[in-house]
């Protein structure tokens, strides 16, 4: 996406995200190939936690995504757990090759639910998929942690950029379902979820309706999508 062009888009929502996970997981650079499309060379350990944004495309809303990209080791801890607070949607990231980092996973989860809302989409990604020789938690492994703990899961590569920007997608399709039926109000404090300028304009223009018309909130969207029919009947592949 260009820069430029997302600077003054429009959009219907800003959601914000917390990308979390132990330290070399790939974190950064899943997200750098998410917004950029490309690989980051030599990336570093993100210190503390590191800012972007994004502007995406669902149905005929858009959705700006606030994405904090959070350092994974302990020593940073302290620091990062206040960004859990306020976060619509969790990025919760392991390296498919590295048994530590999904034993790890009850850890950061803990901390989900502790200091997160109770609304929190979260996507448990399995990253490096390029490196499956090397693979030490099988895809089946990955599903039945997401599927014990309520979680979304798709399996990514950050160097080849397959199924990158899904996590994303999956959790701003989730709270924007959530949001359709009711059950999660972006004018609540704390879920994470603010209206932007169209949706702002969009409401105002019902106004006249009255504060409980169902144009202006609570509205079935032809874009809301099931949490089965985004990840499909294979949870381990992308839509």
């Amino acid at each position: 996406m260009d820069e430029g062009t997302e600077l003054v888009e429009a959009y219907d929502y800003l959601f914000k995200f917390i990308v979390i996970g132990e330290a070399g997981t790939g974190k950064s650079c899943l997200l750098y190939q998410c917004i950029h499309e490309s690989f980051k060379e030599n990336s570093p350990h993100t210190i503390g936690v590191e800012f972007s944004s994004r502007t995406i495309r669902i149905g005929d809303r858009s959705v700006k995504l606030q994405l904090w990209d959070t350092a994974g080791q302990e020593r940073f801890r302290s620091v990062t757990r206040s960004y859990y607070r306020g976060a619509a949607g969790a990025i919760l990231v392991y390296d498919i090759t590295s048994r530590a980092s999904f034993t790890n996973l009850s850890r950061w989860l803990a901390d989900c639910k502790a200091l997160a809302s109770p609304h929190l989409a979260i996507v448990l990604v399995g990253n490096k998929l390029d490196r499956e020789d090397d693979r030490e938690v099988e895809t089946a492994e990955g599903e039945r942690f997401a599927q014990d703990n309520g979680l979304l899961f798709v399996e990514t590569s950050s160097l080849t950029g397959e199924n990158a920007a899904m996590p994303f997608l999956l959790a701003a399709r989730s709270i924007l379902s959530a949001i359709d039926s009711g059950s999660l109000d972006p004018d609540a404090a704390g879920t994470g979820v603010s209206y932007g300028e169209r949706q702002l304009r969009a409401v105002g223009s019902q106004s006249k309706l009255g504060y409980g018309s169902p144009f202006v909130r609570k509205r079935r969207r032809q874009d809301s999508i099931s949490i089965r029919e985004m990840v499909g009947a294979n949870r381990g592949c992308a839509c």
